[in-house]
């Protein structure tokens, strides 16, 4: 770590010749494995991504160029040598640093990226404004893995990045497949030709040429590009996507290569119009188990770093992970109906329909990051009979809004909707907290939305919502352990619409939604114990909402308190306020648990639901401010009568 403790900033990185950045590079290796072994985090992306880093802060003046990551996974070198390498151990902890760019936390990450395909049109808006602000010697760089290329922002970007002027580098980290075919020495010849700043002062000077005798004009310049693109597609015998574009193509190139890519880079840095870089790496390069395993040690939690074992901290004798019973209960249901299929946008592992895929590979649709897509599609499955899962993590859903109404709900078509990762998610922070979707989804007609308390209300409503519903349902949970270690039960259609009293009470109700009445019934059991008896009824459906229920709670108590994992806004409490309006219960108090009108750091669950108010110590104390508010009450109603009032 001799080089790795010197560098504070990217300039300490221009110092050093190619040699030490090569050195800089293992250092970097060893300290990202060392650091994630016991403080988990996003492992094989960023390995993969070491020398790319590090030659773009050689190459580039950062933070005034502008480098775009695309997801965040693989910026975890970039943050080290960005001034953060001591803060590194707080990595996706409570009051430490992000586990993605943010720009509130460093001049160096110039876009938050947390979700997948930005990069480009981010970036694109940069160049452009550059553009407009006449910094005509700021360069930007958007760094996209070609996974995130499978969503179809990036292709919208792509699309308008030849129409507007600027001078782009979009930088294509390939690291699963090719994208043209490898023509052997041919093809490194044409790498070397075209990436060459003499070949290409040659080329710009004929155009220049070319222009001032009016052989062209500024609205045929495509023409040229097309014509040099159609010599590279004779001689190459292949087609480039990029290029049809009208955007110039590099690569593909080693992306370990670190004199390599820096040779590329210097050599393209100054080219102007937009263009793309093609490097292939290896995820997980530089850790065995990693680059043998990319899937697993994307994010492999706890490991030792010397064997490569992972330390997984759940027992065998501990309820199943609320993913899990999804994925099993999905198999079990579809080995009785084979109408039944699974729709994902690129997270089978994730969701645990891998499980699916491994028995009904006919039946399970992997269709890459692509939420937009994955409704749609399955929208057109449920129009021509077949039933899907579609299985979105919540706050991806939220890209594919609508595509929800316009596809699912309009038509009112049997799409069961799965929305894993429900409420507060931990460690990964703001970006992906599923904390909006009960209040997004709830104003949209026809669709049916419930969350289980426990793995038994799950598997209920997977069974209902095939059997007992003909339109789209909803279905959201939470990440992690679930709450039975005997999860599986005889599934059974459960009343659409129809929530339940868990336990009586006095004076006092707490309504609740989904696994945060554990929490609740935790927090009513500890009153309980001292004398303050508050009653606890379960939702269960946030639309429709049971009205019947909720009129039996507003004629029998005076004080509710109204938990979920979610916004508070639009979200559950706001809907039990709006039946008491409706029908007049106007004398009832209400305390609205959940999640504030802010956005939520990262910390570990159980400490951002303290933080949000909604743990089982918040709650009791909502309840112990209940009891008071109400005896405080009875002494004023006492004293008025007293008085004659």
């Amino acid at each position: 770590m001799k080089l790795l403790t010197q560098i504070n900033s990217p300039d300490d990185l221009k110092k050093l010749n190619i040699e030490q950045l090569q050195q800089v590079c293992c250092e970097l290796r060893e300290y990202i494995i060392d650091q994630l072994s016991h403080n988990p985090g996003h492992f094989a992306s960023s390995l993969g991504t070491v020398e790319l880093t590090v030659a773009l802060h050689y190459i580039y003046n950062t933070p005034y160029d502008r480098l775009v990551w695309d997801v965040g996974h693989q910026a975890y070198s970039h943050k080290i040598l960005t001034g953060r390498r001591d803060m590194f151990p707080s990595n996706r902890k409570l009051g430490g640093i992000s586990g993605f760019p943010n720009p509130k936390e460093s001049e160096y990450d110039t876009f938050v990226s947390g979700h997948a395909s930005t990069s480009i049109s981010a970036a694109l808006g940069m160049a452009v404004a550059a553009h407009l602000n006449h910094e005509e010697d700021r360069h930007v760089v958007a760094i996209i893995g070609d996974g995130a290329m499978t969503g179809g922002l990036a292709y919208e970007g792509l699309n308008n990045a030849c129409s507007q002027p600027n001078n782009l580098l979009i930088i294509l980290n390939d690291n699963d497949m090719s994208i043209d075919h490898n023509v052997g020495g041919l093809r490194e010849y044409l790498i070397k030709l075209t990436t060459s700043a003499k070949y290409n002062k040659i080329r710009y000077g004929i155009y220049q040429a070319f222009k001032q005798k009016k052989l062209i004009d500024e609205d045929k310049k495509n023409f040229i590009i097309r014509f040099n693109n159609s010599i590279k597609s004779l001689l190459t015998r292949q087609q480039n996507m990029f290029e049809g574009f009208n955007i110039r193509y590099f690569g593909p190139i080693d992306g370990h290569d670190l004199p390599e890519l820096i040779r590329v880079l210097r050599n393209i840095k100054d080219m102007k119009g937009p263009k793309l870089l093609h490097i292939k790496t290896i995820k997980g390069k530089g850790y065995a188990p990693a680059e043998k395993s990319a899937t697993i040690w994307h994010a492999p939690g706890l490991f030792d770093k010397e064997t490569g074992e992972r330390i997984i901290k759940r027992s065998k004798d501990q309820p199943q992970l609320y993913q899990d019973v999804f994925g099993h209960t999905l198999v079990e249901l579809a080995e009785k109906n084979e109408k039944i299929v699974g729709v994902t946008p690129a997270m089978p592992t994730g969701c645990s329909m891998n499980y699916l895929m491994e028995k009904f590979p006919e039946r399970t649709f992997d269709v890459g990051i692509a939420e937009e897509h994955a409704v749609t599609f399955s929208a057109g499955l449920a129009k021509e009979g077949f039933i899907p899962f579609c299985n979105i993590y919540s706050s991806f859903m939220q890209r594919a809004y609508d595509q929800v109404i316009h596809d699912v709900a309009l038509q009112k078509l049997k799409v069961i909707l799965c929305l894993d990762r429900a409420g507060l998610v931990g460690e990964d922070g703001p970006t992906h907290h599923g904390v909006f979707d009960l209040a997004y989804l709830r104003p949209i007609p026809n669709l049916t939305i419930a969350a289980p308390l426990n793995e038994h209300d799950l598997r209920n409503l997977m069974y209902t919502a095939v059997y007992g519903n003909e339109g789209p349902f909803v279905i959201r949970y939470p990440k992690g352990q679930g709450e039975l270690k005997n999860w599986q039960n005889t599934m059974q259609i459960i009343p659409i619409g129809k929530g339940r009293k868990l336990r009586d009470g006095e004076r006092i109700a707490v309504l609740s939604i989904g696994k945060i009445g554990n929490d609740a019934a935790k927090a009513i059991e500890k009153a309980a114990e001292i004398g303050i008896f508050a009653a606890h009824y379960d939702l269960l459906f946030l639309k429709p909402i049971d009205k019947e229920l909720l009129t039996e709670i507003a004629q029998n108590y005076a004080y509710l308190i109204t938990v979920e994992n979610g916004v508070i806004a639009g979200g559950m409490g706001d809907a039990v306020t709006d039946f008491l309006t409706v029908h007049h219960y106007n004398d009832i108090r209400v305390r609205k648990l959940g999640i504030k009108d802010e956005f939520v750091t990262q910390g570990s669950i159980d400490e951002l639901k303290h933080l949000c108010g909604i743990d089982e110590d918040s709650i009791f104390e909502a309840i112990m401010e209940a009891n008071e508010v109400i005896k405080n009450t009875n002494k004023v109603n006492t004293i008025k009568k007293l008085s004659g009032h």
